[in-house]
Parts: C-alpha cells; sequence; structure tokens
C-alpha cells in the first residue's frame, strides 16, 4: 500500500478547479458519426470516466483539412459544437471537469479523409515514414504540400476560432495539440521542417507558430484555461530533432512567456512505448514555467506520487488505463487490480470495448 494522499488532493488547473492530481490523457478511439460528430457513445463514455481530476478530450481538428483519420471528431461546426455540449453537460453533471484538445494532423493525413481536390499540408513537402487509419485498415500516409507562408495565418485563425466553439460546447478549457508529430510538432523539428522564411531554420523560427497558436487561443478564451501538449523525444508519426533539448527549452520558455497560461503536458519518452528512447532533462523544462505541469507516459500509482511528491509535476496524467478502467481513480486509491484493455476495440467500432467495461464495484 502506497501512502498517496497527495494524488487525490484538490488544486487548480489554471482557472480550473480539479477535485485530484489524475487527469485522463486524450485518446483518439475513431468513433465520430457522419460529418465528424461526436457520437452519443461519447457522451456515455466520458460521463463513465467524470471522476478524473481533468479529463482531456480526444484529439479533435480544427478543420476539414486537419483531419488524418478515420472517424475522428471535428469543433468546427454547429453540429459537432452541439453533440460535444451534451458530453460536457454529463461530465460537469457528474462533478468532473474537462477540456478539449485541438487538432491539425498537418502531413499524418490520407487524400481519403481530406475534402476533395486536397492534399495534406506541412511545413515542408516531405511525406513522413507513418500509417494513418483510414476506410479498409491502415494505410501509408499521403505526400503533402508545403504551407505557404500566406496560409499560416489562417491556420492560427483556425485553432483560435475552434478554441472558442469548444468554450461554445462548455469545455473547461483546451489543450493545443503540438505534440505526437501532428503539424504544430512538425513546424518544431528539423526533421520535418526545412523552411528558409520566418518559420523554419533557426530555434526560433521552428518555434514561432507554437507560440502564435497559443497565444491567440489565450486571447480568444482566457490563458488560464489554455493549455499545451508536447513530446520532445517521441518517434512518433516520424517525429525527429537533430538537437531537442535547447529546442524544446525554448519551445516552453516561449509559452511561459504567454502570462497565466494554464498547464504545459509533457509525453516522456516514446508516446506509449520506452521512457527512456532518448536522454533528455525534463526537469530543465520544468524549471521554466510557472504554470500547472502535467506529465504522461507509463505512469503507475507508485511513480505517479513520486512524482507529485517531488515537485516534478502537478498533474498525471493515464491514457490506456481509462480505457478499461472507467473508476480508474476509485481502484487506484484503494489499491484494487486494474482491469485489461480489449486492443481490438480501441479504433472504431460501437459499445463493445468503449462504453462496456465494468468498474470494481
Amino acid at each position: 500500500m502506497t501512502d498517496a494522499a497527495s494524488l487525490f488532493t484538490p488544486t487548480r488547473v489554471g482557472d480550473i478547479e480539479v477535485s485530484n492530481r489524475i487527469a485522463m490523457a486524450p485518446l483518439t478511439r475513431n468513433r465520430a458519426e457522419g460529418d465528424r460528430v461526436p457520437s452519443p457513445l461519447a457522451v456515455t463514455y466520458y460521463g463513465q470516466r467524470a471522476s478524473a481530476g481533468l479529463i482531456i478530450a480526444e484529439a479533435t481538428q480544427v478543420s476539414p483539412l486537419g483531419q488524418g483519420y478515420l472517424d475522428t471528431p471535428g469543433i468546427y461546426s454547429e453540429a459537432q459544437i452541439a453533440a460535444w455540449k451534451d458530453v460536457t453537460d454529463e461530465v460537469h453533471a457528474r462533478g468532473g471537469r474537462i477540456v478539449l484538445q485541438l487538432w491539425h494532423v498537418g502531413r499524418i493525413s490520407h487524400v481519403s479523409l481530406l475534402p476533395e481536390g486536397e492534399v495534406p499540408v506541412a511545413p515542408s513537402a516531405l511525406r513522413a515514414q507513418a500509417k494513418t487509419f483510414i476506410q479498409g485498415g491502415f494505410a501509408d500516409v499521403s505526400e503533402p504540400r508545403a504551407l505557404a507562408l500566406d496560409e499560416i495565418p489562417g491556420v492560427v485563425e483556425e485553432f483560435r476560432t475552434a478554441a472558442r466553439n469548444a468554450m461554445r460546447a462548455g469545455f473547461d478549457g483546451v489543450e493545443v495539440h503540438a505534440a505526437n508529430g501532428y503539424l504544430i510538432d512538425q513546424f518544431l523539428r528539423d526533421g520535418s521542417n526545412t523552411r528558409q522564411d520566418a518559420y523554419g531554420g533557426s530555434i526560433e523560427n521552428r518555434t514561432r507558430l507554437l507560440h502564435e497558436v497559443v497565444a491567440a487561443v489565450a486571447e480568444a478564451i482566457g490563458a488560464g484555461r489554455t493549455g499545451v501538449r508536447l513530446s520532445p523525444v517521441t518517434p512518433a508519426n516520424d517525429a525527429h530533432d537533430s538537437n531537442p533539448q535547447p529546442l524544446f527549452e525554448r519551445a516552453v520558455e516561449r509559452l511561459a512567456s504567454i502570462d497565466g497560461l494554464a498547464f504545459v503536458h509533457v509525453i516522456e519518452g516514446a508516446t506509449g512505448g520506452d521512457r527512456e528512447n532518448i536522454a533528455f532533462d525534463y526537469d530543465a523544462l520544468r524549471s521554466r514555467f510557472r504554470g500547472t505541469w502535467i506529465v504522461n507516459n507509463g505512469y503507475d500509482k507508485d511513480s505517479a506520487v513520486a512524482a507529485i511528491d517531488s515537485g516534478h509535476a502537478e498533474l498525471v496524467a493515464f491514457g490506456r488505463p481509462f480505457i478499461a478502467n472507467p473508476d480508474l481513480v476509485e481502484r487506484l486509491k484503494r489499491d484494487l487490480p486494474l482491469a485489461q484493455m480489449d486492443a481490438d476495440t480501441l479504433y472504431g467500432g460501437g459499445a463493445k470495448g468503449y462504453i462496456d467495461y465494468p468498474t470494481a464495484s
């Protein structure tokens, strides 16, 4: 038994009061309907997990061109906003707090998922060594085109509008997805960004889009309801950089310059895999940011308690454990065994493997 009181104490994440230090990480489940609208099943799914201190809802595209996987939801249409409002109402009725992860996949997409005649966009016209999930299964991503300089302000505006839409849908805030090899992360890294203009080359230029997007979102909905996700050394979706330490130190410095920013959420190591894949000093990032620090990747109860007690983080995010354990907070509190998820029902489908996992009691 672990003396874990600290993990279950209330705190504030920017302007958001949370009941404990356990976050539910964003988890893509590919169950949106029709025009990328969250299904009624999502109301049950998130409601079941409302005991998390903070739910970070699944990655949700800010525009039709931002989609990279089959049946992922959006936050750019009235129907999407209305469906998400049903989700947030249910979570709030159960005493929970929920923010929406805002997503543009950039080059991690396929032409079959995009508006007719469009191809994926990226900082540079470099095809990723990666696959995506389309009708019929997994497929290689499509060849992207480089965003023109005059298109970049439009991307910033898409994030700003999406953040406002999220607040209309009743979310407590948003998390800007700048991790896992998606569009903002593609701009950060010299492995995917070979631009020669104001958004490429130097670290200052490569961190420009991240700063512009987060500043725009913070201006639109309040910095205290705005967070960011980063993954400094993940290889996910062909993400790589020749020198990630100074890159991400500067990225966090620029985020810290946005007064009152609610949180930074960091994936330590390889997303969903080895925490020690590349040597990296996460505390050097932590020391540069005054807001809430959320850590993620392979934590269990003991390591989560250690992270909180040592000051390494204020919250710990759990991803896959929340899939099969809607009552994860209670199971951790009472040292109950965790159920194992059914990997065959992770992506796509209906209620099976989504809302039918029982609670321990």
